[in-house]
């Protein structure tokens, strides 16, 4: 592929990212969390649990408990127009109510309202004291106790502590703290903060593009970074397929961009990151731009 045709390509395509982009984040907004009750304080927990309950059961069961309450007062920020509010009480999990979206939980209007109907939807025998003792709930709960780890940019939230909370039909069966970052010896950072294409192509910069007049590696790459914080490979975002690289590339141009990129990387090592006391591997967009007198450029967004 020629110089030109390639830039021309790539500047097409920055714009459609653009584009796309925009209708993501209009259609995608970050969602309101639901409450826990525990240890006499209050936490953000990223659990659908009803929510999740009631998809089991079937659509028809969701109209039956709101009658269009609640799903009324849905918004871009809240699609399932409630927020919940969990307890731990005595060893048992507890749904004390729902209020609508972004409303204080110190404000009754709706609280009310919404108890009586829990209580109606699931039995006497499951209400207790005014609560809804979710004695079919197995699984975990995680309640933050440090600082931002990762963030899906929607709903899903981890912290680098949390406070592991396991449940078998509603009854709490252990509580584990967990650490989910894990700093490394000579191990670049991964916190929420930190920008790891940064750090990446700093270290890109240290290499030898000896051939740089002669190939164009202006691309998009993927790097993945494994559980063990090593870099395990690199890859060229838009051209995973045999068919659509040979119809953009010319092979030993994509070859050497690939293995300059990987040899340059191997050396790196981050700190190890966990979801929910897992480790996990991660996936970093970089962007490059490469001028033709061997600056090189981060076009990463």
């Amino acid at each position: 592929m020629t110089l030109i045709l390639r830039r021309c390509l790539l500047l097409l395509f920055c714009i459609s990212v653009c584009l796309r982009s925009y209708a993501y984040e209009t259609s995608d907004s970050p969602q309101l969390p639901d409450y826990l009750i525990y240890q006499n304080d209050t936490f953000s927990i990223y659990n659908l649990i009803l929510e999740d309950y009631l998809d089991s059961l079937g659509a028809r069961n969701h109209g039956s408990l709101f009658e269009l309450k609640f799903r009324k007062g849905a918004t871009a920020n809240c699609w399932r127009g409630y927020q919940a509010i969990y307890s731990v009480n005595n060893g048992e999990l507890f749904l004390e109510g729902l209020v609508s979206c972004g409303q204080l939980l110190s404000d009754s209007v709706g609280f009310d309202f919404s108890k009586d109907k829990l209580s109606e939807f699931f039995g006497e025998e499951k209400s207790k004291d005014g609560r809804i003792h979710l004695d079919w709930y197995s699984g975990f709960i995680f309640v933050p106790r440090g600082k931002l780890l990762r963030w899906d940019g929607v709903f899903q939230k981890t912290f680098e502590k949390e406070v592991k909370l396991e449940f078998s039909k509603g009854a709490l069966v252990s509580s584990t703290e967990i650490q989910n970052y894990i700093d490394l010896e000579l191990g670049e950072g991964r916190r929420y903060e930190e920008l790891i294409s940064e750090k990446l192509f700093h270290e890109i910069l240290k290499i030898n593009w000896k051939d740089v007049s002669k190939f164009d590696c202006s691309e998009k790459y993927t790097i993945k970074i494994g559980e063990s914080g090593l870099i395990e490979d690199v890859t060229m975002t838009d051209y995973r397929t045999k068919e659509s690289i040979s119809e953009f590339w010319d092979r030993k141009e994509y070859n050497y961009c690939l293995r300059t990129m990987k040899k340059g990387l191997k050396r790196m090592k981050f700190d190890i990151v966990k979801n929910n006391g897992v480790p996990i591997e991660e996936l970093v967009i970089l962007e490059l731009w490469f001028e033709e007198n061997g600056v090189i450029e981060n076009w990463t967004n």
